[in-house]
């Protein structure tokens, strides 16, 4: 291509013994948004990261603006111009909003013994101003959501001003609000000569953002679209060779059956409210909500992670006790996080250890851990979940994040139960494995164990639900039958424009 301003010619790059890029070339012009998709492990995110410096190239190179490059660090790429959004969120989580966004480039006063802490908070709040928003610049990284540490990560990479910039899965923790104003924030960098490669597995924002989509499958480049060849069965059968239906949940087939999970005047101080509902066996009942309104923290609560919570939660018509996460899984409760990497997984331990970790006490003979059974069960999930590893003993840090987050919902998975909280289960993940996922999700509710669905991407929430729950400011804002649970109605509720009916 005569006007490509990047162009990666002949990238490979093996981690372990597995390929994870094969003779990758392509090019992309200046000033274009360039989408990149692939399965989980198709080698998106790697690639990104030999651009970014991240990883060094076994073999090939990068060429920008004519010149070769063979990155050996970040720094050596944010020379060259090229900034990141990762995925995987990467901060100090003990230092400051403002330490975080000043890294490497901190004022100094009296001849560089002090730090210029003035000149640190209005640089940080530039920085957040220029993407739409507010914070204590001041607070640790450690006391922000997972949304708010995403939103910090992209103002760090549009404030270092690149000529070149990655997103990879930018708006996988964001509301809908949150990632329109990130859409906007792009089609004005756009108009401005950036140029952008943009890593999703969510084709709406794609077609509506990239000029066009490039595809990789197993490390192989297979081809590129332009925009007006872009559809769904074109980008689907490209990442995957078939089609993939809309998927119809089963279990509406059935009328749900007795209340398993009841919920009275749950609260907990600064976080939510005068929380109550019902889930009944065989429902699922969605969660929506801006981030930040109290769904993830409603759900930590019940499964006995939030010491301050107060009220009653009654399971299969048994008081639970609040603060025990051992009550929570003896009664049959189970919570696939938000955050996989802190909360969800041992990133150290092999894939077949994390599988098993929530039901050890089902595996255990005479006192001895029963491997077989182990490597039975995670066997059968790495196939249903088509997670892509090197083998059931390789460790969590090795697969991809979308691989991460498959292995993380397995181990519930396998241990069933009456109740299973899904916050956001299919975060990263691709358009195979999220069809898979709902199937799973829709087959436990079809087998008559109750599910709550918390999931900021509203096609998922409306799609799977029985109805929907809608919080707002740490509040229930109201309830939508599936009949009448549209986008509109959900969005309207979540921004206080209607009341509950």
């Amino acid at each position: 291509m005569s006007d490509a301003f990047v162009q990666f010619r002949g990238i490979t790059k093996t981690f372990g013994g597995v390929k994870a890029l094969t003779g990758v070339s392509l090019s992309i012009p200046r000033g274009e948004c360039h989408g990149l998709m692939g399965e989980n492990g198709a080698g998106k995110s790697t690639l990104g990261k030999v651009l970014a410096g991240i990883h060094k190239p076994d073999t090939g190179d990068v060429v920008i603006g004519g010149t070769p490059h063979v990155f050996g660090s970040p720094r050596e790429a944010m020379d060259a111009g090229v900034a990141m959004v990762h995925q995987e969120l990467a901060f100090c989580a003990e230092l400051s909003i403002a330490e975080n966004l000043c890294m490497g480039r901190y004022p100094r006063r009296l001849g560089g013994l002090l730090l210029d802490r003035p000149a640190m908070q209005h640089r940080a709040e530039q920085l957040l101003a220029a993407i739409g928003i507010s914070l204590d610049v001041w607070q640790p990284m450690s006391a922000l959501s997972t949304a708010q540490e995403q939103l910090v990560q992209i103002a760090a990479a549009v404030g270092s001003e690149p000529r070149i910039l990655i997103f990879d899965e930018p708006t996988s923790s964001l509301s809908e609000p949150e990632a329109q104003a990130l859409f906007t924030l792009i089609e004005n960098l756009k108009t401005r000569g950036l140029t952008m490669i943009y890593v999703s597995h969510r084709m709406p924002e794609l077609f509506r953002l990239c000029d066009q989509i490039s595809v990789l499958r197993d490390g192989h480049y297979v081809g590129t679209l332009p925009k007006a060849e872009m559809t769904h069965d074109a980008v689907v059968r490209m990442m995957i060779g078939r089609s993939v239906a809309e998927y119809f949940p089963q279990h509406l087939s059935a009328s749900p059956g007795d209340v398993v999970l009841r919920v009275r005047n749950l609260a907990s101080p600064r976080k939510f409210t005068g929380i109550n509902f019902e889930v009944r066996a065989g429902e699922i009942v969605g969660f929506a909500g801006l981030v930040g309104a109290g769904r993830s923290e409603v759900a930590k609560a019940i499964f006995g992670l939030d010491p301050r919570a107060n009220g009653e939660v009654e399971l299969a018509g048994k008081p639970l006790p609040l603060g025990s996460i051992k009550a929570a899984m003896q009664g049959g409760v189970g919570l696939v996080p938000e955050d996989r990497k802190r909360q969800g997984c041992v990133l150290g331990m092999p894939c077949r250890a994390n599988i098993g970790m929530a039901m050890l006490d089902r595996l255990r003979r005479a006192g001895l851990l029963d491997y077989a059974r182990e490597k039975t069960i995670a066997t059968d999930y790495f196939e249903r979940l088509r997670v892509k590893a090197a083998s059931l003993d390789a460790p969590v840090n090795s697969l991809s994040g979308g691989n991460q987050q498959k292995v993380v919902l397995a181990k519930w998975l396998a241990r069933g139960g009456r109740l299973l909280i899904v916050d956001e289960p299919t975060r990263g993940v691709d358009v195979g494995a999220k069809a898979a996922i709902h199937a799973l999700i829709d087959d436990l509710a079809r087998q008559g164990m109750a599910v709550i669905l918390i999931s900021s991407e509203l096609p998922e929430v409306i799609n799977l639900s029985t109805r929907i729950l809608v919080m707002r400011e740490g509040r229930l804002a109201g309830e939508l039958s599936r009949k009448d649970a549209s986008q509109d109605a959900v969005l309207r509720l979540m921004a206080g424009v209607a009341q509950a009916a």
